[in-house]
Formats: structure tokens, sequence, C-alpha cells
């Protein structure tokens, strides 16, 4: 399937993180749907994110809004997941029956309520590998973009400053998303398996504690595998 002819469902597309992915993958010529518990106002995001594009003189960029079971439904192949951890399970089980033959792309992050700052991981190791225990072994799980600021996804006049994680237990649903990473112009790197999301979603809590201190001069920083200079 061509990249102009692929089209990526964004469910929780109307929070930061989907409005900047869905920003960076229009760019690159993927389609993309939003999808919301509210359709309306994932229309409305939609157009304005079309006509964001427009001012900066690009290809007209495919980006529309839907309820997420319509989303999930017109997606290709890949459904990616950004809904606060609160509204995970919740979300995954009301998609479950619209999943099968699609790939999940989870990057949900089990951040600690009201500290950013720390992770509660679930009983299953890490959200990526509870999400493939909830949706089962048909419906392939992938974890990836849980290191990246979603400032920095919806900063368009700046390359993505970090590289990209991604695990998960079926190799060819891996090498997928990362090829759609790679159109956003940065990195994907293939971390493992489901378990290495233990450390991964972990990674998270530890930027947010850097960017925000007063004692580093940076903010917004993700993660770089860094080769040796030779």
């Amino acid at each position: 399937m061509s990249r102009e002819s692929e089209k990526v469902a964004i469910i929780g597309g109307t929070g930061p993180q989907g409005k900047g992915l869905a920003l960076r993958l229009a760019m690159a010529g993927t389609s993309v749907v939003l999808g919301s518990r509210d359709a309306q106002k994932a229309h409305a995001l939609a157009e304005e994110l079309v006509a964001q594009l427009a001012e900066l003189g690009g290809n007209a960029a495919s980006i529309t809004g839907l309820s997420m079971e319509a989303a999930t439904q017109a997606a290709s192949s890949m459904v990616i997941l950004s809904v606060p951890y609160s509204a995970h399970d919740a979300t995954l089980n009301t998609l479950k029956p619209l999943l099968t033959g699609k790939i999940l792309v989870d990057i949900v992050v089990p951040l600690a309520p009201g500290n950013p700052k720390a992770v509660e991981m679930p009983a299953a190791g890490s959200v990526t590998e509870h999400a493939q225990a909830l949706l089962g072994d048909s419906v392939p799980v992938v974890g990836a973009l849980h290191n990246v600021s979603a400032i920095t996804l919806n900063d368009l006049s700046r390359p993505i400053n970090c590289d990209i994680l991604v695990c998960g237990n079926d190799l060819a649903s891996k090498k997928q998303v990362m090829a759609l990473i790679d159109t956003m112009g940065t990195k994907a790197y293939n971390a493992g398996l489901a378990e290495s999301a233990r450390c991964i979603e972990a990674i998270t809590p530890i930027l947010i504690r850097l960017n925000i201190s007063k004692e580093v001069p940076f903010s917004h920083a993700g993660i770089r595998i860094c080769p040796p200079q030779h």
C-alpha cells in the first residue's frame, strides 16, 4: 500500500499528542483520521489542522475527524491510541471488536495520578503488554512514541529532536510502524518484544523530571541513540 493511500487513525486525536502526530503524519503524506468520543470536536479540529498546514504552503493535507469507532473502522491497517491512561482500558474495550485485522500502536504511558514524574505500571508489566493481553493475540500491539514531547510534535518549525523506540511481539507489525515513524523525519529502532515497554514507558517520567528542572538549560528533550564516532 502506498503512503498516499494509507489511512491512519489516531484515537484521542484531539489531545496534544494526537494533534501533533496528525500534523507530522499529514505533512509526510499520510491520510489521517482523528477519532474522538465527540465526533464534532474531531471534525472541527481536523479542519483547523488542514488550514494550519495549508498556511505553511505544503501539499494539500488529508485530515478528517470522526467518532472513535468510525475512525477505527476507517483505518487501513494502523490505529494509534493516544488517550489519557485513565481512559485506556475503557477505550480499548469499546474498540476491541473493530480492531481485527489492524495494528494497535499504543503510545500511552502510565503516569502516576497527580505526579507526572512517576509511573504506576499495570500488573502485566507495562501498558503495551496490558493492551496485548486485553486484545488477545489476534490484534498485534506495538508500543511506540512514548518519549517524544507533544510540544515537540506540534512545533512544525523544527524537526523531531529524538529517536523513537518501538517494541512488540510481532516483527512484521513493528516494521510497519517503524516505516511510518521514519516518514516523519526521525529514526525508529526495534527495541525488542513487548516486555521492553517496561523500560521504555518508564523513561517518560524521567524526561519530564529533567525537562521541568531548573538545573538543566533545556525543555522538551527526548532520547537519542548515539552510535560511536569513528
